[in-house]
């Protein structure tokens, strides 16, 4: 029945103010929005919508992953592996394990002893091996002499999976940033597509997002070393190199957090860094067998710095300084935090989107609107009259429900999805069409009024459902399959889906049946 408690209409009211008051912010301006925040309180404060790359300008960046570091990672760990399993049987080589640019190999004299290790080696092609595909070519060149060599789907399964590793990782990082919504996905077989909003250093960025960040704890040489077993590594804070132990004593894997601070004595900026049980425990026994002696901290093969040991540190924590600027210390956490990246990354595309670019996508994007809803606006106005002013009202209340619920959800909104926006807008009033068209047709058929109104919108109800469940599996589909701005479109496609069903059947037959309340008509005014 066309009736309507007063709870119904004073909750739909209620629903509709809190959408127009949450889409407020939006409409005032980034100062007026700052001044608002001022007299707000902390758990209230304005929100607006988050402007996509394409509205606001900020940061594009295209990374690849470097091939060949990739593959020369892949080769240290087959020889390791090979090493290690080499040691485990107990077989002599003869000169070592040669490496090449795609494989190693190693020369063992007894043919008995490689009748024994050649079985051994397929659990090296399981390490190596992608999906379906073998991992290593093992050939016996003779004389002894077997290659091991890697193959290329081992080689684009470990690419694969180290996109997917950076991905992740990239995320942590841009994040820690503090922008909104970035736009971090895989293009392409060994492409990384980078993209923030809003963001105007790209220097930072670039410092941030290329960064290897593989830190590690190793302790200097002492006099005397042996120059096999040492590495000589460029210090940032001095100039020179320093003699550091190829033994890796504690990794960067192990740290839970790393957080800026400042020393309490040079109040110099530094960062604190905490380590897991198994990194704390290392930590603690190097540092007791080690006292007095220099502990460098290596990131990405360069001594940050080298502090002396004074004692055991067995609280699973510790503090980097190595005369860093406050900005230098934020970064080193972010990056600490975040991980380290599976392999090197190099830049393909570096772009600009400045805010004059967005600035005319939003005026577009306006007009578009503006248009759009103008037309629509008449059209039913002329069309339908009274009822046309119902269904006009409807379609506000639902403008303002897609941009409140974008607001809610942090979602970014782009160019497609403004084109999304306006689709809807067409979308809205053709359910009140369909609405209106059948109570026409119910009032023709000779029924009463109030039973033409009653009927017209229980029939057409079934039929706006499957239309619009339609055309929301079509945008859940375009938002699963889709990235980047089709995503953007398949958002704001779908909220403004959901909303129709409310503003359409609930708001507009709300406003009819107030007006039959009140109006009393003798006849359809369509």
């Amino acid at each position: 029945m066309m009736r309507y408690a007063p709870w119904k209409i004073a909750l739909t009211l209620a629903a509709t103010l809190m959408a127009v008051l949450i889409c407020l912010p939006s409409m005032i301006g980034p100062d007026n929005r700052a001044k608002l925040a001022e007299i707000m309180p902390s758990w209230l404060q304005p929100e607006s919508i988050v402007l996509g790359l394409d509205l606001q300008g900020g940061a594009h960046l295209l990374y690849e992953i470097d091939r060949g570091d990739v593959v020369r990672t892949m080769v240290g760990n087959l020889r390791d592996d090979l090493r290690r399993q080499l040691r485990e049987e107990k077989i002599p080589i003869s000169g070592g394990i040669g490496m090449n640019a795609r494989g190693v190999q190693v020369r063992i004299p007894d043919a008995d002893a490689r009748t024994r290790i050649m079985p051994k080696l397929s659990s090296l092609v399981q390490i190596s091996a992608g999906p379906g595909g073998s991992g290593l070519d093992v050939t016996d060149a003779g004389g002894g002499l077997l290659k091991l060599t890697l193959t290329d789907a081992a080689i684009n399964n470990k690419i694969a999976r180290a996109v997917e590793q950076t991905i992740e990782v990239l995320n942590r990082r841009v994040n820690g940033l503090g922008t909104t919504e970035p736009n971090i996905q895989r293009e392409g077989a060994d492409r990384i597509l980078v993209e923030v909003p809003g963001l105007k250093d790209t220097d930072r960025l670039k410092d941030i997002v290329g960064t290897t960040a593989k830190l590690e704890f190793r302790l200097v040489a002492e006099p005397g070393y042996n120059p096999s077993e040492v590495d000589m590594l460029d210090q940032t804070d001095q100039p020179g190199q320093l003699p550091v132990e190829k033994q890796v004593m504690v990794e960067g894997e192990d740290l839970t957090d790393a957080q800026p601070g400042f020393d309490s004595r040079t109040s110099e900026p530094v960062v604190n860094f905490r380590f897991n049980i198994r990194g704390g425990q290392r930590f603690g026994q190097v540092t007791s067998a080690n006292v007095g002696r220099p502990f460098a901290i290596v990131l990405d093969n360069k001594v940050i710095s080298a502090p002396r040991i004074l004692g055991p540190i067995t609280g699973g924590s510790g503090q980097i300084s190595g005369r860093f600027t406050v900005e230098q210390a934020n970064n080193l956490a972010i990056l600490l935090r975040a991980g380290a990246l599976p392999a090197k990354l190099s830049i393909v595309e570096e772009r600009t989107v400045g805010p004059g670019l967005g600035q005319d996508s939003i005026d577009a994007g306006k007009r578009a609107a503006y248009w759009a809803a103008a037309l629509v606006l008449t059209y039913m106005l002329i069309t339908y009259g009274v009822f046309g002013v119902f269904a006009n009202l409807a379609l506000m209340i639902h403008i303002s429900f897609i941009f409140a619920a974008l607001v809610l959800l942090r979602a970014t909104l782009t160019l497609p999805g403004i084109a999304g926006i306006v689709l809807t807008i067409g979308m809205a009033v053709d359910s009140n069409v369909l609405i209106y068209e059948r109570i026409r047709e119910e009032s023709h058929a000779g029924r009463s009024l109030i039973s033409a109104l009653d009927a017209g919108f229980k029939r057409a109800f079934a039929t706006i459902v499957d239309s619009n469940v339609t055309m929301f599996v079509v945008a859940a589909i375009l938002y699963f399959l889709g990235s980047g701005p089709v995503r953007g479109f398949a958002v704001s496609l779908a909220l403004g889906i959901m909303t129709t069903i409310v503003t359409a059947v609930t708001m507009t037959r709300m406003m009819i049946a107030l007006w039959y309340r009140y109006a009393r008509p003798t006849k359809l005014p369509i």
